[in-house]
């Protein structure tokens, strides 16, 4: 028998009461200065506590991994304090959160860095765009400019701070962590070859491009175990100059190392623009076979459409996104079939309450 989107589900410790998670998504609401979460965000997570499993917001590892005005970090005192208030919150409306750590690599504007360039595999420019608020308080997109390539031993570094930030996710009351090797971000650009030039033990082979992801991944799990982390991939996002040719088999490979060492789910970032390219079968296929965990998708997913990826055993659970804004109820709007509020779309990063925990649930007799 298939399972069924609201039959529950074991991942890892932690026993999912359904198979509807909540997508992370950058809302841009800490506190300045620090990044620091706040009541704020706490109130808004709890409310889509009904999630299976939320998974946060892309929380910087360090100053360095910072991209965007606004997002919360992970490596401070406060910011642990902060997302505690978040955790708790959760957890007293019954649900399960983990943190993504994301370090954005070349992602990212030199106002972040002391005017320094931000840094990546190798000095090639994206050809993207950040999110920065300047000194009238106002956000703006900014060109990302090239990047710095990293040094080994910067490497080495980059990879303690993700296990540094699990460890504090831990302290802060997280139930595990996601480490975000998607969307242009710099486990992303690793992965690579249009974003990953180097010629040492880092670039070249699908071996060496794997190898960062792999450090990262072993030494989060070293710290908190590898049944509490997922990896979040993207192997069809080609934006951001990532269209690499090899990227499909690197990610099989990649998946295929993740499960020698027990990590708990993959979470495929699936593009969910209108003309879109669809993930083909034989993909989905060969990374069920690949990987022995959880497999977590999102990407412009309805109720009929994860249901039937089930049914077929292609996937174990689906993360809604834009869904969640206006429907901090999604779960029970999706199984009573109830219609579906629309989020503001000029409220989604930065600002206040409105557009963000002010969405009520749904009325009902």
């Amino acid at each position: 028998m298939t399972p069924d989107l609201f039959a529950p589900l074991a991942l890892g410790p932690l026993t999912l009461p359904h198979r509807i998670a909540m997508a992370p998504m950058t809302r841009a609401r800490s506190t300045q200065p620090g990044n620091l979460p706040n009541e704020m965000m706490a109130a808004y997570y709890a409310q889509r506590a009904g999630a299976a499993l939320i998974v946060s917001e892309a929380t910087q590892i360090s100053p360095q991994g910072q991209g965007y005005s606004f997002t919360p970090g992970i490596h401070t005192e406060e910011q642990v304090q902060g997302w505690r208030l978040v955790t708790r919150a959760v957890h007293r409306a019954g649900g399960r959160i983990v943190l993504q750590l994301w370090h954005v690599g070349r992602m990212s504007h030199p106002v972040f860095h002391g005017g320094g360039a931000p840094v990546a595999p190798s000095a090639l420019a994206p050809d993207a765009q950040v999110w920065v608020v300047g000194e009238d308080g106002v956000g703006r997109m900014v060109d990302c400019p090239v990047p710095r390539a990293l040094t080994v031993d910067e490497i080495q570094g980059i990879v303690g701070d993700f296990r540094r930030a699990a460890a504090h996710a831990m302290r802060a009351g997280f139930d595990g962590v996601e480490i975000h090797g998607a969307n242009g971000y710099l486990v992303d650009q690793f992965l690579r070859t249009t974003s990953n030039h180097r010629d040492d033990a880092y670039g070249g082979s699908r071996a060496n491009r794997i190898r960062f992801l792999l450090e990262v991944a072993d030494a989060v799990a070293a710290e908190i175990g590898p049944e509490r982390v997922g990896v979040r991939l993207a192997p069809f996002i080609t934006a951001r100059n990532m269209d690499c040719p090899d990227v499909i088999p690197t990610i099989l490979s990649a998946a295929g190392e993740l499960s020698r060492r027990g990590i708990a789910f993959l979470h495929l970032a699936e593009a969910d623009w209108d003309d879109a390219p669809q993930v083909p079968d034989d993909f989905r296929a060969a990374l069920r076979e690949a990987f022995a965990g959880r497999i977590m998708v999102a990407g412009g997913y309805d109720a009929a459409r994860a249901q039937a990826l089930l049914d077929r055993g292609l996937i174990d659970l689906v993360a809604f996104g834009r869904p969640f804004i206006a429907n901090p109820d999604l779960p029970d709007r999706l199984k009573d079939g109830l219609p579906l509020s629309a989020f503001d779309p000029s409220a989604l990063f930065g600002g206040t309450e409105r557009g963000y925990s002010d969405y009520p649930a749904a009325a009902r007799a």
